[in-house]
């Protein structure tokens, strides 16, 4: 199963890179990082306003294999950051995503714009190194952790100045990310364990989240009419990867994807 294996890499991958690099070393870094933007106060829509778009950058997935492996990442940014992206998202998982902890440092140094490290975060190691690198925000996976772990990552990544973004797929991983405290309500349309793609999904569980959270809809959105009821459901932001990253001009698509416009697929 997906997510058996990636989490055994993942756990793998940590020890191996605490070893390298001792969690001492990693505080050491986050104590002089800067103040960062909100990630979540950038996420919040505006009444009336347009959806909010997070872009993420993305050479890979599981489900459709390489997409873009040869990416600028700089130069991929700055179309974002110019479509009027609110946010970016950046893939560090390697094996599935071709994503690394270096995806991090060269975004934070290439925009301004909050960045969310997204992951499959099992460990608070892993928290300290997205600090380090200098993210705002990260993702917290309900479907991967148990309520303690939840509560526990949540409260230790306040305590190193991030926000978390806690993705939920059915009913009962929102009550545990609702239990927890989370804020930030990241729903995925995407199945987890068939990696399939269902818009309702959102539609279903959105109107099961206090209006005094922040709410994300992720996964599936390639043109502007797809996202047209969404402000209606009390949705502030849409997470797009593998669209954005596909196209030969993402600030274009970016840009039609907040503005209303067709797709330009």
């Amino acid at each position: 199963m997906f997510l058996d294996e990636v989490a055994e890499l993942t756990r793998k991958r940590v020890e191996r890179d605490r070893a390298l690099v001792p969690s001492d070393v990693l505080w050491e870094e986050c104590a002089h990082r800067r103040q960062l933007p909100s990630f979540r106060d950038a996420l919040l829509r505006l009444p009336g306003g347009s959806i909010n778009v997070i872009a993420e950058v993305k050479r890979s997935s599981p489900s459709r294999g390489p997409i873009r492996p040869d990416l600028v990442l700089e130069d991929l940014l700055g179309c974002y950051e110019r479509g009027g992206a609110c946010a970016i998202s950046v893939l560090t998982e390697p094996e599935f995503f071709g994503g690394s902890l270096d995806d991090i440092y060269r975004a934070c140094s290439a925009t301004a714009l909050p960045v969310l490290r997204k992951d499959f975060i099992l460990d608070p190691y892993q928290l300290l190194e997205a600090r380090a690198a200098g993210a705002g925000a990260v993702l917290l996976i309900a479907h991967i952790l148990e309520d303690g772990e939840l509560i526990r990552l949540l409260s230790e990544a306040e305590g190193l100045g991030l926000e978390a973004l806690v993705e939920v797929h059915d009913e009962d991983e929102l009550e545990a990310a609702l239990d927890a405290g989370a804020s930030i309500i990241g729903i995925n349309n995407r199945d987890l364990k068939t990696l399939e793609v269902d818009l309702e999904t959102t539609t279903r569980l959105a109107a099961l989240v206090p209006e005094t959270k922040v709410l994300v809809s992720e996964s599936g959105y390639t043109q502007a009419g797809e996202m047209a009821d969404l402000a209606d459901l009390g949705v502030d932001a849409v997470l797009v990867g593998e669209f954005l990253v596909k196209q030969d001009d993402p600030e274009r698509a970016v840009r039609e994807l907040i503005g209303g416009g067709d797709s330009v697929a």
